[in-house]
């Protein structure tokens, strides 16, 4: 085993040794108590078999059947949910073959983050996860269910479901994937169109029908932003089939993933070989996914995300962690933003099963963890390393060990031959606070960028800035009051084609933002997630227009090139009455006003309910 891997787990298991103790205290009373039908009153467990065909009644209370509720994220807004509509009859059907009920538990809201991108829908973005989160709760809150399957994909959808769940953390859970959308468009094709719109080069028609191609079907988005890392993190967490995350939608292969994921869940009710998610997800099942996210340069969004989740399972992680991590992890895949293919072509040359087998062998992740698989499954989180494929009669998955060698060397490597020593992810500090970069896909002759200060507190300033010239030449953009309390930190994605251009031109650019940037974030220098936030009396509010920044990725800096006398008298610029007003308005934005209020940095996880 590496040893930073074993210091990292260590630290955070030492750090979480009382909240850890007392989640697991609260998840063995809640496991301890007789099943729903049994302990409840004859009124309530009348109210909750009210609507179910008689059969199922017998089932559940004379028979004492499993019963599973089904939480979904399912609209058909999100291309990556549309496959869901069918899944909880697919899913009622096969648990009836067995003998057990299913319900409906609830739905939770499920916002596509590509529709709001830029507008003013994306200030709840963040927030929806904690709303996602609460659904999950009141879903589950009837207290019927012997296990539950979660049904979701996207940005927010996934680390929100897996807080709900976690605060249930009794009971066995299994996550269904839908898969992604056939591969388009390219993803450099469109972002070459994207550049091209940014400078007036082409129009609305083209840059409509561009994005058109790129995103055309059922099925997640194909690049490797935060709804395709979530599946990969989910692999690597051992809460999905083996090689289940990017199983087309319409492959037969899925349906077959789909029922086994019914009767896995059955396999892990307290009647037969109990494994609750609470005890899944434990210090080594966290650090496995933050190796994992490492490793493939994915989303960003996951250092704030599974903070979060950690902390609802008892176990506290910090930036720092997936910092050193990230010094020792190999970068093994190169998946667009961080490479030119998508996810299909990752999968193709292997998948997250390839990546979790090198990472086993190098010993970079904990193999004796559990798993889906059960508690009686000796092989831990060697089970994730297989490949499903349909068995001879096409009805069932079978799982197969991967080949040796990965099936394309440009987009996955081996251990052996990674494309990069360390992880995708790195920490920076300074004067300006503590921040994180992504620099799996930032040139090298652009880690470390030395520019004076352009400072703007909305998209619309910067775009309007850079269309008028007024940014030719090298220059650190900030984006300020752009955190969690101030806006609810929307990703700030239209910036990217613009900052592009810039870079393209030869000039040396970064961002500097308390906001935060798509999963999609590439090849510009962007210091996210700024903590503490500027409307939290953060220092980037101290910055003005011209102060030279250093950026520096390579050693971890993040300063204002400032006196520091001259850098401590100065004053904190505030937002105005104006922008407040702005930002709590509209859109339904007046109704999350409690969670500005009481959000936590982003380097907590922007939870809003400790």
């Amino acid at each position: 085993m590496n040893k930073t891997l074993i210091a990292v787990t260590d630290r955070i298991r030492q750090r979480s040794t009382e909240s850890r103790r007392r989640y697991l205290a609260q998840l063995d009373r809640m496991a301890g108590r007789p099943r729903g039908m049994e302990r409840m009153g004859c009124a309530n467990v009348a109210h909750a078999v009210a609507a179910l065909p008689a059969n199922d009644k017998l089932r559940i209370v004379a028979e004492r059947a499993p019963h599973l509720g089904i939480v979904t994220a399912y609209n058909d807004v999100l291309s990556a949910h549309q496959p869901y509509e069918g899944y909880p009859a697919l899913i009622r059907e096969e648990a009836h073959q067995h003998g057990a009920t299913v319900q409906v538990a609830g739905g939770v809201p499920a916002m596509c983050d590509g529709v709001t991108q830029g507008l003013p829908g994306m200030e709840l973005s963040l927030f929806s996860r904690d709303t996602i989160a609460m659904s999950t709760a009141v879903a589950l809150s009837h207290d019927v269910f012997d296990a539950a399957l979660f049904l979701g994909i996207c940005d927010k959808i996934v680390p929100g479901l897996l807080i709900g769940a976690l605060h249930f953390g009794h009971l066995p859970c299994v996550f269904v994937p839908a898969g992604p959308m056939s591969s388009g468009l390219s993803n450099n094709d469109k972002s070459k169109v994207r550049e091209q719109f940014a400078q007036g080069k082409v129009g609305r028609a083209e840059l409509l029908q561009a994005e058109s191609a790129a995103y055309h079907g059922a099925g997640t988005c194909t690049f490797y932003g935060t709804a395709n890392s979530n599946q990969m993190l989910l692999e690597a967490m051992g809460l999905h089939l083996p090689g289940a995350a990017f199983v087309h939608p319409h492959d037969p292969l899925r349906e077959a993933l789909n029922r086994a994921a019914v009767r896995q869940a059955l396999k892990l009710t307290v009647q037969r070989d109990y494994t609750p998610i609470g005890r899944i997800v434990d210090e080594r099942c966290i650090v496995n996914a933050m190796v994992a996210l490492l490793a493939t340069g994915g989303s960003t969004n996951h250092l704030i995300h599974w903070v979060a989740v950690a902390r609802s399972a008892g176990i506290v992680i910090d930036w720092t962690d997936f910092s050193e991590l990230s010094a020792v992890v190999p970068l093994l895949a190169r998946v667009y933003p961080n490479g030119s293919a998508d996810v299909n072509q990752f999968q193709d040359a292997g998948g997250p099963g390839f990546v979790i087998r090198e990472l086993l062998d190098l010993g970079l992740m904990h193999a004796d963890v559990l798993t889906v698989q059960g508690a009686s499954n000796a092989d831990g989180l060697r089970a994730q390393t297989q490949l499903p494929t349909l068995d001879a009669q096409g009805n069932a998955p079978v799982w197969h060990e991967l080949p040796a060698d990965s099936g394309d060397s440009t987009v996955l490597r081996s251990g052996a031959a990674p494309f990069s020593p360390s992880g995708g992810l790195k920490l920076l500090a300074g004067n300006l606070g503590r921040a994180v970069i992504k620099v799996s896909a930032v040139p090298d002759d652009r880690h470390v960028i030395e520019a004076p200060a352009r400072i703007f507190t909305d998209q619309e300033s910067m775009l309007a800035a850079f269309k008028a010239g007024e940014l030719e030449r090298d220059v650190v953009v900030v984006v300020r009051f752009q955190g969690p309390q101030a806006n609810g930190m929307p990703e700030l994605h239209k910036l990217t084609p613009p900052l592009a251009v810039l870079q393209g031109k030869g000039f040396k650019v970064a961002l500097v933002t308390d906001g935060r940037m798509s999963g999609a974030s590439g090849k510009v220098p962007a210091a996210i997630h700024v903590s503490p936030e500027a409307l939290a009396g953060g220092p980037l509010a101290r910055l003005r227009d011209g102060d030279v920044v250093r950026l520096d990725a390579g050693s971890g800096e993040l300063t204002a090139l400032v006196p520091e006398a001259e850098w401590a008298a100065r004053a904190l610029v505030e937002m105005t009455p104006e922008q407040r007003d702005e930002n709590g308005h509209g859109l339904g934005r007046e109704l999350f006003a409690g969670l500005r209020r009481n959000v936590k940095s982003a380097e907590e996880g922007a939870v809003t309910w400790r």
